[in-house]
C-alpha cells in the first residue's frame, strides 16, 4: 500500500539494506532502482515528495541543445538516450514535444554564419540521438513559423527550424517512480518526515537516520531547517546499512549532520517560470526565443489552456526552502518575449509563477569554465560521492537524467554492502499507470458518467491506465464527477489523491497531485475550499482544519504572485476572501 501509516510502522520495524533521504526524481530513482535490484530500501522527505525542485522545473525531457555550444557531447548523447527511455518506460507521463526556433535578420536577410550555427547544432543533436524520437529537424519559412505563432514579430522574421524534445509533468512523473518503487518492488516511501539526526556506531560508521514524521503535515509545514518547532510524533531510528543523500540543493545540509566540517559543494541557480493565459500569447508549438541581452535564450510551452514561459538562471544564494519570483525576474522573461511579439505581456497577464532551485555542482566548469562562470554555463552532470563514515551522496544533474544518476549511485550502494555490482534493471521497467489503457472501456465510462473527450484525454496524461480508477471512484458517488471549481479536474482526482496518492493537505493536491497551481493560481486558490472539503472526509478533519487549509493555500497563491501584482500595481484578494 502506498499509505503514510502503514510507512511509518514499516520504519520503525524493519532493518533496511539502504536508506534514501530525499523525495524528489533523484531519491526517487534511487528508490526505485534499489528496490528493482532487490535491496530493502526505504525513503524518507521532510515534506510532500517533489515539493522542491523536482515539481518547479521547466519540465523538459531533452538533450540539452545549448549544451553542445559548451563541448558536452557526452551529457547530450546520455541525455537523450535518457529521453528515449522515458519516452517508452512513461508513454502516458512523458510526450514528443515540437519545438520552433525563429531565425531573425536584418531587411529580411538572416546572417549566413547564424542559419548555418543553428543547422549545424541541429544537426549534431540529431545525430548524438535525437533522431531517435523518429523525426529529424528540418528548416522552415518565416509563413510557416508564423502560422504557428501568429503574434511574432514579421519584420526581421526570416526563416525558422523545428526540431523534437520530450516534456514531462515532473512531479507526476516522480510520484510515478516511487509509487512503482513501492506498489511493484516493496519499497517504503513516506513523506513530511524530516531526518533530524545520522546514526553512527563506534567506529563512525552509519547505521541509520532519526527522522521525526509530522503528526498534522500540511501547506508549508516542512519549510524549516529543524522540525523541532513542528509538531510531530515521537523520533524514530531507522535502522539502515546503508544511507544515501539525494537532498539536491540541500545535499550540504545533510552532509554536515555527518560531518560538521564538510565543505560546500553545491551552487544553487534560481530558474523561475510564468504562465499567462494562451489568449494572450497565441501558439500552438513550443518556441525557443533568444534573448539579445545575454545569448541566452526563453522556451515557451504550451500548457492546455495556458503558456508558461522561462527559464531564468542565476546564481543564488537566499533561503534554499523559499525561493522566489522577483519583479527583476519577471521583467527579465517579459522583456525577452516582448522583443519579439506583437502583442506585449504585461505583468498584469500573469497568472502563476514559480522558482526553483537547479542543484549545481560547485566545483564543476563547462569547458574552461571554473567556479566564477555563471551558472548558465556550469556543467549539467552529476557526480556519486562517498563519506569517510559511508554517506553516499548523489549531486548535480538534471529531470532528464535522473534514471542515469540514480543507476551509477546504487552500484555505489552494492559496493558499499560489499556486494556484486549487478546491472540496473530500469531501462526497461515500465511505470506505474504506463500499460495500454481500453479506450473502449474509458469512453464507455466517460459517456455514462456524461465527461468531454478533452477531460478525458488530460486524465489519461495524468494517470495513464489508472484513469479507469479514478472514473470508477464516481460511480458509486456521482458527484465527483463534477469538475473541481471550475478547474480541469475532477473531484474524483481530490480523492483519488488521498487514498492512493499520499496526499495529506490542500497544497498537495493542487501544487503538485494536480498541477493547478502552477497555471492559475487564483482559480486553484478558488478551489481550496471544496478540495479541503473532500479532503475533510477522507482525512478526518473537522471544519476548523478545513478553514485553516483553506486559507493557508490561498497564502500560497499570493505569494507566487506577488511580485506580478507588485509590478502591476495591483492587490491581491486576501486570503479570507
Amino acid at each position: 500500500m502506498f499509505d503514510r501509516d502503514v510507512a511509518l510502522s514499516k520504519l520503525t520495524e524493519e532493518i533496511f539494506d539502504v536508506v534514501v533521504v530525499g523525495g524528489g526524481i533523484t531519491g526517487a530513482g534511487v528508490a526505485l532502482d534499489a528496490a528493482s535490484r532487490g535491496l530493502r530500501t526505504a525513503l524518507v522527505e521532510r515534506g510532500d515528495f517533489a515539493s522542491g525542485t523536482s515539481s518547479k522545473s521547466s519540465k523538459m525531457v531533452h538533450g540539452g541543445l545549448r549544451y553542445l555550444q559548451q563541448h558536452d557531447f557526452g551529457l547530450v548523447r546520455q541525455s537523450l538516450n535518457e529521453r528515449r527511455l522515458l519516452l517508452q518506460n512513461a508513454p502516458h507521463l512523458v510526450e514528443p514535444l515540437t519545438l520552433l526556433i525563429p531565425i531573425f535578420g536584418e531587411g529580411g536577410v538572416v546572417d549566413r554564419a547564424t542559419a548555418r550555427a543553428y543547422s549545424t547544432a541541429l544537426w549534431m543533436y540529431d545525430l548524438a540521438g535525437g533522431w531517435r524520437i523518429g523525426k529529424r529537424h528540418h528548416r522552415i519559412t518565416a509563413q510557416e513559423l508564423a502560422s504557428h505563432f501568429p503574434t511574432l514579430r514579421t519584420d526581421r522574421l526570416v526563416a525558422g527550424f523545428v526540431y523534437y524534445d520530450a516534456w514531462a509533468d515532473d512531479a507526476r512523473l516522480t510520484l510515478a517512480v516511487l509509487r512503482t518503487a513501492v506498489l511493484e518492488h516493496a519499497a517504503v516511501a513516506v513523506n513530511y518526515t524530516p531526518v533530524v539526526g545520522l546514526v553512527h556506531d563506534d567506529a563512525s560508521h552509519l547505521t541509520g537516520v532519526r527522522v521525526a514524521p509530522l503528526s498534522e503535515p500540511c501547506s508549508g509545514s516542512w519549510l524549516t531547517e529543524s522540525s523541532t518547532d513542528q509538531t510531530h510524533t515521537s523520533v524514530i531510528e531507522v535502522k539502515a546499512r546503508v544511507v544515501v543523500n539525494a537532498t539536491g540543493v540541500w545535499a550540504d545540509g545533510l552532509h554536515r549532520l555527518d560531518d560538521a566540517a564538510s565543505p560546500t559543494s553545491i551552487r544553487p541557480a534560481k530558474g523561475i517560470h510564468l504562465t499567462v493565459p494562451r489568449a494572450k500569447l497565441p501558439c500552438d508549438i513550443a518556441t525557443v526565443l533568444p534573448v539579445a541581452e545575454d545569448g541566452r535564450s526563453i522556451t515557451i510551452i504550451p500548457w492546455n489552456e495556458h503558456i508558461y514561459l522561462g527559464t531564468t538562471d542565476t546564481d543564488y544564494d537566499g533561503p534554499l526552502d523559499d525561493p522566489r519570483v522577483d519583479p527583476s525576474d519577471i521583467t527579465y522573461v517579459l522583456n525577452a518575449v516582448n522583443a519579439v511579439v506583437t502583442s506585449p505581456l504585461g505583468p498584469e497577464d500573469v497568472t502563476a509563477s514559480w522558482a526553483g532551485l537547479r542543484p549545481l555542482l560547485a566545483t564543476s566548469g563547462a569547458r574552461g569554465h571554473g567556479p566564477s562562470a555563471r551558472t548558465a554555463d556550469l556543467s549539467r552532470r552529476h557526480k556519486v560521492e562517498r563519506s569517510a563514515s559511508g554517506l553516499i551522496t548523489i549531486s548535480g544533474g538534471k529531470l532528464t537524467t535522473y534514471r542515469q544518476m540514480a543507476s551509477d549511485t546504487v552500484d555505489a550502494v552494492q559496493r558499499e554492502l560489499g556486494m556484486t555490482v549487478t546491472a540496473s534493471r530500469t531501462k526497461k521497467l515500465r511505470l506505474r499507470g504506463s500499460e495500454p489503457v481500453d479506450a473502449l472501456q474509458v469512453r464507455e465510462l466517460a459517456n455514462t458518467l456524461g465527461l468531454d473527450a478533452e477531460l478525458i484525454d488530460r486524465l489519461q496524461r495524468r494517470y495513464g491506465r489508472e484513469t479507469m480508477a479514478v472514473l470508477g471512484l464516481s460511480t458509486d458517488r456521482p458527484e465527483l464527477g463534477q469538475r473541481l471549481a471550475g478547474l480541469g479536474h475532477l473531484e474524483a482526482e481530490v480523492v483519488f489523491a488521498a487514498r492512493f496518492e499520499m496526499a495529506t493537505c490542500v497544497e498537495d493536491v493542487l501544487s503538485r497531485r494536480t498541477r493547478a497551481v502552477l497555471l492559475d493560481a487564483n482559480s486553484a486558490a478558488t478551489a481550496a475550499v471544496r478540495t479541503a472539503e473532500l479532503l475533510a472526509a477522507e482525512l478526518g478533519w473537522d471544519a476548523s482544519r478545513v478553514c485553516e487549509e483553506s486559507a493557508r493555500f490561498a497564502e500560497i497563491g499570493r505569494h507566487d504572485l506577488a511580485a506580478a501584482a507588485s509590478l502591476a500595481g495591483r492587490d491581491l484578494p486576501s486570503p479570507e476572501s
